[in-house]
């Protein structure tokens, strides 16, 4: 995004996402006349080049000056703070590095005065600007006024509010909606200089001043402070005066004024707690010693069971449950914190705080003795100021900080590859002998959460070994169904047995729903961002292989259409919609106004808990990841029930999820009838929203159950999509696509064209280029590469096929070709072609869902009169045209009564784009951002003010 600024008068917005789930972000720049070249990769190249003065330190500074040098401006000098405990600043590093003149001071001013000795240092590399991106030391107004262009400094607050040097923790402490920064005009007060540019962001409920810092304050604040530059540069940098009013100023956060006020409601314990993470750190005093609070949020939902924790000065005990502390404000509302820090430096999870006392050292093996001297040579690299490093030595009161953290991580990383640790996990141990029983405890895989124990199905196959899944999954665990039943799934390709699993029952639906509810209302999920969503789907791309294996002998699939599409499409769905986690955003709306007074509307998009999940058997994981990405990315929990026929792929789904970190309880798989797990999770008072693919009867019983509560509820169901076919269309093109309209998938295919129209003139010949090309294909073993067809799904479905056929035959129409099964094991049905069929047929009005070819030819120019025919059926999901006329196309397009209409093409379905039908194909949408909102509810929120 380009911004560019002339002139003045008020602020104008734009709206851009942030990196956060569930989160907005608007930009603010002074004045309002700005013109926008949406989109572009940088600034553009300005004409001038200043020279340039950084005042200032930390990374921050750093990353402000290599950007400034890169887009072509001279920095003359670095002027930063000496080195601590023997180590530079990062912004020193930098310029030492590049030959930039470094000046180190101590202090600016002596007794008020300037010191003339620094000033003259500084007036000798001749600057044209000074830029203070992250500045703590006093500068003398000799200095700030001494370049051409005078100084600017970059504030982390929405200027005036929250002047002083706490301004992040106080934007959290005084529960701010919007937090920001501003670039501003240096002059001789505290934070009042003039305003050059502002931007703002939204506050999440949970986001900390790490959160704000590395989300917005941090990577936009770099990127302003060259653009400010760069409007310097091109003599169009506005200077906005202060308003006076909402001006605030508050001192330094220091950990003697961080002590917990309890008799306060539970939003602000929470604002007060999150506001000084991490740093000085709310605190309590429990048994007699300061604890401090670290990572808190929110808790919306019943009180959970735990043991009572007296804290001094808070009227009700805390609660220390299985996911932390809980603890209650004088409103009654609870608040939930993760870690707590002792006086000596040690942090644990607030779970564990009456856990079993500390563990016994471990005894080191010679491989562990060497990793612990190599991680002690990492610390001495970092500690260059510690002369040794010995077991007491602590990493932070060494002088380390946090961007020491991701340095010794990364070095260890590179080191020992198979030792995974996390930022967490240096504050946990933060002495050097802690730090190392923690990392040999992680390397043994000690501390690892309760190891997944799964029984596996195993067979040889498709050359290779494929581990199966055969118990319901609930709350993180592969158990048996409550009642012990089981019942076969079978192989179509040849009638044999693949596994006996688990058939849920009713108190297992009932665990399952509890499972998912714990964890909407108080689990982690929530709070977490997309990452557990990419790295699902890295698992999944990762056994693509597998996972299409199992679904070629469960389903029948041939194998190198459930590599590309069953499995393929749902790795690209889920990365879809891990990349909306972000981007969920509600709006503001202008509402009528009874004056003087002033109200703010605006909307939010929440989750809507848990979710059910019923899918069919045609597309077992595809169907599973079209539902399940868009409700996991709006951030509720499932429940699913995969098609009974069809398991097996659920169940290794439901495998990967645990291995890619979704926390206990998000996801529930649970096998069995649909009759009964699948009414019970239709009618259940806790399942909030039904996501259900299959049949249109199916779906009204659903829709009937879902009234119990008024569930929220979307369809996709049955289908006789039509298919035009018109003379000046490409013919051999429209042979191909109209064959796989009809036998993609064996047919087996919920938009599968249900019925050909072809146009008079060619369709004698349109039918005998299908047969032609039908007597090429090879029916077969699916997981044999060379195999175009497979075997129906099932037993039961392939008889129905054959009676759909016979019924076509008694009611007149012409068979072609085919209608019979195939003379070989399994369960085959020969691709088939009807003609001749007469719009009062029942193979004219039902749908096949198998690999039949239903062709009514329709007379040469009736446009209106085919588009009647094609649109007289109660279903309306998708539809084609083949054409070369584009009007005509366009035309046909706009009056089929089809959810999705393809021109020149068929089954051309995207990830991106919405999917669903109309009519008595069902409502709502799968797939594209329409789906994440039939997982969303919209909440309006007005504010007098």
């Amino acid at each position: 995004m380009c911004l560019e600024a002339a002139g003045a008068g008020t602020s104008d917005a734009v709206i851009i996402p942030s990196n956060r789930v569930w989160r907005t972000m608007r930009v603010w720049l002074f004045p309002a006349s700005l013109t926008l070249d949406l989109p572009c990769e940088k600034l553009k190249a300005y004409q001038r080049k200043l020279k340039l003065a950084l005042i200032g330190q930390s990374i921050f500074g750093q990353e402000v000056y290599n950007k400034l040098r890169k887009e072509g401006h001279k920095v003359v000098g670095v002027f930063t703070v000496p080195d601590k405990n023997g180590q530079a600043d990062p912004l020193a590093l930098a310029a030492e590095k590049d030959g930039t003149p470094v000046f180190k001071f101590a202090r600016w001013r002596a007794k008020g005065k300037p010191i003339q000795e620094v000033v003259a240092a500084y007036k000798s590399v001749g600057a044209e600007l000074n830029v203070l991106p992250f500045c703590t030391q006093f500068i003398p107004m000799d200095v700030i006024d001494c370049p051409k262009h005078g100084s600017i400094i970059y504030h982390p607050s929405i200027l005036p509010r929250h002047r002083g040097a706490s301004a992040i923790n106080w934007t959290l402490i005084q529960g701010d909606k919007k937090a920001g920064f501003t670039i501003f005009w240096a002059d001789d007060g505290l934070d009042t200089g003039p305003i050059l540019l502002q931007r703002e962001c939204d506050v999440g409920q949970n986001d900390t001043v790490d959160d704000l810092y590395n989300r917005f304050l941090f990577p936009e604040g770099i990127k302003a402070m060259v653009e400010a530059v760069h409007l310097i540069a091109d003599g169009k940098a506005p200077r906005i005066p202060q308003p006076k009013e909402g001006a605030t100023y508050e001192g330094i956060q220091k950990k003697e004024n961080a002590e917990i006020s309890w008799d306060q409601p539970a939003a602000a314990l929470h604002n007060w707690i999150r506001g000084h993470d991490k740093v000085p750190g709310a605190w309590a005093t429990i048994d007699g010693q300061v604890v401090t609070f670290y990572g808190s949020s929110l808790l919306n939902a019943s009180v959970p069971a735990g043991q009572e924790l007296a804290i001094k000065g808070a009227s009700k005990a805390g609660l220390v449950t299985k996911n932390g502390l809980v603890v209650f404000g004088n409103d009654g509302k609870m608040v939930l914190v993760r870690n707590l820090q002792f006086e000596d430096g040690k942090m644990i999870p607030a779970s564990k705080y009456f856990s079993a006392d500390e563990k016994t050292a471990l005894e080191l093996t010679e491989e562990e003795k060497k990793m612990a001297e190599d991680i002690r040579a990492i610390w001495k690299g970092i500690l260059s100021n510690v002369a040794i490093i010995e077991d007491s030595t602590d990493f932070f009161k060494s002088g380390a900080s946090s961007m020491h953290v991701v340095r010794m991580l990364e070095e260890i990383k590179q080191k020992y590859s198979g030792l995974q640790l996390q930022n967490e996990d240096v504050y946990m141990a933060t002495k050097f002998a802690d730090f190392i029983q923690m990392a040999v405890r992680k390397f043994r895989g000690e501390d690892k959460e309760e190891e997944l124990e799964i029984d596996y199905v195993s067979k040889n196959v498709n050359n290779m070994t494929v581990n199966m899944p055969y118990q319901c999954f609930i709350n993180g665990q592969f158990i048996n169904a409550d009642d012990g039943k089981t019942y076969d799934t079978v192989n179509p390709a040849d009638g044999s047995i693949i596994a006996s699993v688990s058939s849920a029952s009713l108190a297992d639906v009932d665990k399952a729903v509890a499972a998912a509810k714990e964890a909407f209302e108080n689990g982690e999920w929530g709070r977490m961002n997309a990452r557990e969503m990419y790295r699902l789907a890295d698992l999944m791309e990762e056994h693509q292989e597998e996972l299409a294996t199992i679904e070629s002998i469960d389903s029948g699939a041939v194998y190198t259409l459930a590599l590309k599409t069953h499995v393929g499409m749902s790795v690209q769905t889920f990365r879809y919609f891990a990349g909306w986690c972000d981007k969920i955003q509600g709006a503001t709306i202008p509402i009528n106004q009874a004056r003087p007074n002033h109200n703010l509307t605006f909307t939010k998009k929440e989750p809507i808990g848990v979710c059910a999940i019923v899918i069919p058997w045609n597309y077992p994981l595809m169907m599973l990841a079209w539902k399940s990405a868009a409700c996991l990315a709006a951030g509720n929990t499932l429940v699913l029930k995969p098609a009974q026929v069809t398991p097996l792929t659920s169940l290794k789904f439901a495998e990967l999820s645990a291995k890619a970190g979704f926390p206990k309880g998000v996801i529930n798989i649970l096998p069995g009838s649909g009759g009964l797990v699948g009414q019970h999770l239709s009618e259940h008072p806790d399942v909030r929203k039904v996501g259900f693919t299959g049949s249109t009867p199916t779906g009204k019983q659903i829709m009937k159950s879902a009234a119990t509560n008024l569930k929220k509820v979307s369809l996709e169901l049955g289908g006789k999509s039509p298919l035009i076919i018109f003379s000046d269309c490409e013919l051999d093109r429209a042979v191909k696509m109209g064959m796989g309209a009809v036998y993609f998938n064996k047919g087996e295919n919920c938009i599968a064209a249900g019925r050909l129209f072809v146009e008079e003139s060619i369709h004698d010949e349109f039918v005998r280029k299908v047969v032609e090309e039908i007597k090429k294909m090879k029916i077969g073993d699916p997981l044999d590469r060379s195999t175009d067809h497979g075997p129906q799904n099932n037993k039961a479905h392939l008889e129905k096929l054959l009676q759909y056929c016979e019924t076509g035959v008694k009611e007149g129409a012409t068979l072609v070709y085919g209608g019979r099964q195939v003379r070989r094991p399994g369960f085959f049905m020969e691709p088939t072609v009807f003609t001749d069929v007469e719009d009062h047929m029942h193979i004219a009005q039902e749908e096949s869902f198998g690999p039949v070819m239903v062709i009514s030819k329709f007379k040469n120019g009736d446009v209106d009169g085919v588009l009647r025919r094609a649109n007289t059926t109660e279903y309306g999901l998708a539809s084609g045209v083949f054409t070369k006329d584009i009007s005509k196309a366009l035309y046909i397009s706009e009056k089929l009564e089809a959810g999705t209409v393809f021109i020149n093409t068929y089954n051309k379905t995207d990830v991106a784009a919405p999917f669903g039908g109309f009519k008595q194909s069902g409502f709502g949408k799968d797939l594209g951002e329409e789906a994440l909102h039939e997982y969303l509810r919209t909440k309006a929120i007005t504010v007098e003010y």
